[in-house]
C-alpha cells in the first residue's frame, strides 16, 4: 500500500458518516420545501375508513423534532471523532512521505506499513460508529413508535374507524379521513423528548469463552 492510499483510507472513512441520518429524519424538512399541491375537491368520507401517516406524525411531532436533533449531535460527534484522527493520520503520513530521501528503505517500509495499520483501524472504527448511529436512530425511533402505539388504537377508536390505512399508500384521501393531526397533538401532550445517547456496540460485544481442552483419553483396561 502507498501512502496515498493511506490517505485515501482515512478520508473514507470520515466521509462514510457524512450523509443524513435517515429518510424518516429529513421527512418534515423536505415535506416544509415541496410545492404546495393543488386544491382537491374530495368526495365525501367514507364511513369506518380512515388513514394515518406514521412518518408524518413522528416528523411533525415535538418528540420526533428532539430525536431528530439529537441524533445530528451525536453524528456531528462522531464525524468530530473521525475527523481529528484522520487529520493526524494525514499529517503522519505526508510527513513520511517528506523523509523518503532521509530513510533507509526497511525504515521507511515499517513506518508505511504502520501507517497502514492506523488506517485500516481508522476504517473499522468509522463503520462501528455508523452501526452504532444506526443502532441509536432505530432505538431511538423505536421508542417513539411503542409511545404513539396506543395513540393510534385512541384515536382509530375515536373516530369509530372500521379500517386503518397507511396514508403514504394512497395517491388521494379526504382530508377528514385521516386521524394523523390528532395522533400528532396526542403524542405532543404526552412526551416531548427523552435522554439518549450513541449506542456502544464494542460494550456489548463479549469475547467467546475459550474452549476447554481436550482430556486425554483414559488408557485401555487391561
Amino acid at each position: 500500500m502507498t501512502l496515498k492510499t493511506v490517505l485515501a483510507a482515512g478520508c473514507a472513512a470520515t466521509l462514510a458518516l457524512s450523509a443524513p441520518v435517515s429518510a424518516l429524519a429529513q421527512a418534515p424538512t423536505v415535506a416544509a420545501t415541496a410545492p404546495a399541491p393543488p386544491a382537491v375537491n374530495h368526495g365525501p368520507p367514507i364511513t369506518g375508513l380512515c388513514v394515518i401517516s406514521v412518518e408524518a406524525a413522528i416528523g411533525g411531532s415535538a418528540v420526533g423534532r428532539h430525536v431528530q436533533t439529537r441524533l445530528q449531535q451525536l453524528l456531528t460527534q462522531v464525524n468530530a471523532e473521525l475527523t481529528g484522527e484522520r487529520t493526524t493520520l494525514e499529517n503522519d503520513a505526508r510527513a513520511l512521505d517528506g523523509q523518503r530521501a532521509t530513510l533507509d528503505q526497511n525504515t521507511l517500509e515499517q513506518r508505511a506499513a504502520a501507517l497502514q495499520v492506523r488506517g485500516n483501524a481508522l476504517q473499522r472504527k468509522a463503520q462501528q460508529r455508523e452501526r452504532e448511529i444506526q443502532a441509536t436512530e432505530q432505538k431511538a425511533y423505536g421508542r417513539v413508535g411503542e409511545e404513539m402505539e396506543p395513540l393510534i388504537r385512541q384515536a382509530y377508536q375515536a373516530r369509530a374507524c372500521s379500517m386503518l390505512i397507511n396514508r403514504n399508500s394512497v395517491v388521494l384521501a379526504n382530508p377528514a379521513s385521516d386521524i394523523t393531526p390528532q395522533v400528532v397533538t396526542a403524542l405532543n401532550a404526552k412526551i416531548t423528548q427523552f435522554a439518549f445517547d450513541r449506542e456502544r456496540l464494542d460494550q456489548n460485544l463479549t469475547p467467546a469463552p475459550a474452549a476447554a481442552a481436550p482430556r486425554p483419553a483414559a488408557p485401555a483396561a487391561r
